[in-house]
């Protein structure tokens, strides 16, 4: 998993609250379980019309959020089911971080779980922030996970909780897998010591 400690880039407005996973990445492109390729389809029943042209009022159409790495939203965000896709989608696409007042328990452990940072910060903030992001890409957005802030393109600072362990496996780059892997020395010393005991364990 790719570390996450300070980014610095464009930011989306999506002011709309209870975004749910299908509206992220709807069911019908569930097909895989790579974490590759779903960005394409992010938000795809709004991105694209019927014909598959795309829709020029969509966000993540225009310029310059085709390239944004961050995305600001209202309550709820990430409701609905309790797909892993949905953070895949928004990470292949290029987001690296949402912002919202609360976002759905699941889809919040899946992005800790997959690189996405999500932070909570107060709805009226969020408002700030929506607008800053409406004045393009001459007003980018610093979160900085390591001092727990969000900064506005005019240097305010706003601070956001985060739990003490999620933020130092996403500050060293851990998933599920890596933070086994911190201990691999140990497991194979017991792995070691179970096979000198238990011989007949051991597997021809």
């Amino acid at each position: 998993m790719r570390a996450f400690t300070t980014l610095t880039g464009v930011a989306a407005p999506m002011p709309a609250a209870n975004i749910d996973t299908d509206k992220i990445i709807p069911a019908r492109f569930l097909k895989s379980i790579s974490r590759a390729g779903f960005g394409k389809h992010l938000f795809a029943n709004a991105r694209f019309n019927e014909d598959g042209s795309e829709n020029p009022d969509f966000v993540l159409n225009q310029e310059p959020y085709r390239k944004a790495e961050i995305l600001i939203a209202y309550e709820n965000f990430g409701c609905g089911s309790s797909r892993e896709h949905a953070p895949w989608a928004l990470l292949d696409f290029g987001i690296r971080c949402v912002i919202a007042p609360d976002f759905a328990d699941i889809f919040n452990n899946n992005c800790f779980k997959n690189g996405v940072l999500p932070v909570r910060l107060p709805r009226e903030v969020c408002e700030q922030l929506i607008e800053d992001a409406k004045l393009g890409g001459n007003a980018r957005i610093t979160v900085d996970l390591e001092r727990q802030v969000v900064i506005r393109p005019n240097g305010e600072e706003h601070h956001f909780p985060v739990d003490a362990l999620r933020k130092h496996l996403m500050l060293n780059g851990l998933d599920d897998i890596g933070q086994t892997l911190q201990h691999a020395a140990q497991i194979d010393d017991y792995e070691a010591k179970q096979k000198a005991s238990q011989p007949w364990l051991v597997q021809a």
